[in-house]
């Protein structure tokens, strides 16, 4: 197409809408930019929906801030922790959103590398460093401090606590 078009129909666009503005009144523009945060949120939301679970997962945590109570720059830092935690236990088959609280522990059933990765350790740390992270996820995580319910995982940190200090700490 064009270039000269293209600039003719920007400034005539441009023109019509600072027209608009002039003549239009305060109610009016703001009704206009509630419907088209209204319809940017729809498509936003359709998006979300056709892309899948994985970014949807995103706004779902956003969400969720409040809720675990997080506070400042620290608490958005665990907040990606906590969020890599989720994607990481739904990545291995032992955390989905619809299951609820009804995880049972079972005896071993995480491997040690599994237990590092949640946990956010590498292999061969101190066991005060396992015992630091594992206090730090679980400030956030524990039942009782939380309005939502989040038993089940902090049942897998315990077991991933557990199976580290078992497997080498023993």
């Amino acid at each position: 197409m064009n270039y000269f078009l293209l600039i003719g129909i920007a400034l005539v666009s441009l023109y019509l809408l600072l027209n608009f503005f002039a003549k239009a009144s305060s109610k009016k523009i703001a009704k206009g930019i509630r419907f088209i945060i209204f319809t940017i949120g729809i498509i936003f939301a359709i998006a979300l929906f056709f892309v899948g679970r994985y970014a949807f997962s995103i706004p779902i945590l956003l969400l969720l801030v409040p809720l675990i109570k997080l506070k400042g720059i620290g608490g958005l830092f665990q907040l990606f922790q906590l969020w890599r935690l989720i994607n990481y236990l739904r990545q291995t088959g032992r955390y989905s959103f619809s299951s609820g609280a009804n995880y049972s522990k079972a005896s071993s059933s995480i491997s040690l590398d599994d237990a590092y990765n949640i946990l956010g350790c590498k292999k061969g740390c101190s066991k005060d460093e396992v015992l630091s992270k594992y206090k730090k996820i679980m400030s956030k995580l524990h039942p009782d401090r939380n309005d939502t319910d989040t038993t089940k995982l902090a049942q897998m940190v315990s077991e991933a606590k557990e199976t580290i200090l078992k497997n080498d700490f023993s």
